[in-house]
This record gives C-alpha cells, sequence and structure tokens, in this order.
C-alpha cells in the first residue's frame, strides 16, 4: 500500500511542477511578455515580413525561410506521431484494464495525451506556415499582398506559438517517461527539464 501512495504521490508531483511551470509562464507573458523568447520571437517573424515586404525580388528568401520553418514543424509532428504510435501500441495492454487503473496507466495516458498535443501543435504549425509562405511569395508591392499582409503576419505569429508548443509538449514528455520506468524518478526528471525549459524561455533583455 505504501509503495502505491509512493508512486501516485511521485507522479502527481511530476505532473504538477510541469503544470505549475507552464501557468507561471503564462503569467509572465500576460504581465511583461518581452520577458520571454517565445513572445519576442513573435515579434521578430512580424518584424521580419515588415523589413522582406520592403525589398523587392525578396519573395524567393521569404519562401525559402518559411520552407525552413515548416520542415522543422513537420519534424516535430512526425517525431510526435512515431512515438504516439509506439506509446499506444505498449499501452494497449494496460489500456485494456480499465478496472485497475494503476499508476502505470494514468502515467501512460499522459504520455498519449502529451505526444497527441505535440502531434496537433505542430500539424497546425505546418499549416499555418504554409498559408504564410503563399501570402509572402506573392510580389512585393503588389494589392493582393497588401491585402493579405495582416492575415500572413497573424499566421506567422500562431505557427511559431504553435511549434513553440508542439516541441515543449515532446520535451516534456522525458519526466513521464521516467516516471513510468521509476515513479520517484519523475520529479526529478521534471525539475531538470524545468531547469532546461526556463533557460530557453529566458530572454536576454
Amino acid at each position: 500500500m505504501d509503495t502505491l501512495s509512493s508512486g501516485w504521490i511521485a507522479a502527481i508531483l511530476t505532473v504538477a511542477i510541469l503544470l505549475v511551470y507552464e501557468i507561471t509562464q503564462l503569467l509572465v507573458q500576460r504581465r511583461n511578455p518581452q520577458r520571454l523568447a517565445r513572445s519576442a520571437h513573435a515579434g521578430l517573424r512580424e518584424e521580419w515580413m515588415a523589413a522582406l515586404s520592403r525589398q523587392p525580388g525578396s519573395e524567393i528568401l521569404a519562401v525559402q525561410t518559411l520552407r525552413n520553418a515548416l520542415m522543422s514543424a513537420t519534424m516535430t509532428a512526425s517525431t510526435a506521431a512515431l512515438a504516439l504510435i509506439g506509446a499506444v501500441t505498449l499501452s494497449a495492454p494496460s489500456v485494456g484494464v480499465l478496472a485497475h487503473f494503476s499508476t502505470r496507466l494514468a502515467l501512460e495516458l499522459m504520455l498519449m495525451t502529451m505526444l497527441f498535443a505535440s502531434l496537433v501543435c505542430s500539424a497546425m504549425a505546418v499549416r499555418y506556415y504554409n498559408h504564410a509562405g503563399f501570402v509572402l511569395a506573392m510580389p512585393v508591392g503588389s494589392e493582393e499582398r497588401s491585402r493579405w499582409a495582416p492575415t500572413a503576419a497573424v499566421y506567422l505569429r500562431r505557427a511559431g506559438l504553435l511549434y513553440s508548443w508542439g516541441l515543449r509538449h515532446l520535451l516534456m514528455v522525458a519526466p513521464i517517461l521516467a516516471a513510468i520506468v521509476y515513479p520517484l524518478a519523475g520529479p526529478v526528471a521534471a525539475v531538470l527539464v524545468i531547469l532546461a525549459l526556463a533557460a530557453f524561455d529566458r530572454f536576454p533583455a
């Protein structure tokens, strides 16, 4: 009974550490967006688009840059999809026994949820990058590009944020995996992942 209780406590603590960090980041983003890399980079993409829109002949450069971003999001989506298929395959026997809702089953369901969230966010980022590419491929100074430019700016911001969320969900899988293998390792892995994410999330002023 003690082992079961410690397993649940470790699992809940692992998830709680990740949730508290993300909630904290959302609050910081609302109060001071420029302190976070994700917000600062969203502004960077909009300024990049505005700068290219003033340079005739930059259409090819814009499309190539967006293609690189699109490929990065595609790789993240593919990785999440493959990992999700593997997780479902390995967890199928446990999911079939819903009468015994164990700590391992809860963690496996959490793992699949995070992988699915990563897949959805990354796939949507691909979609928005693709649409923005059509706009930025239009000739600079054309009426059509001017009409669609505000929409492209919104798409670039959404694509960047979705790609960030997809990548973050993929990285946060590590503590869940650690908790599945050894429950007490989950909180430790969560703290290590949070420390790594904090370094990436902090934007140098």
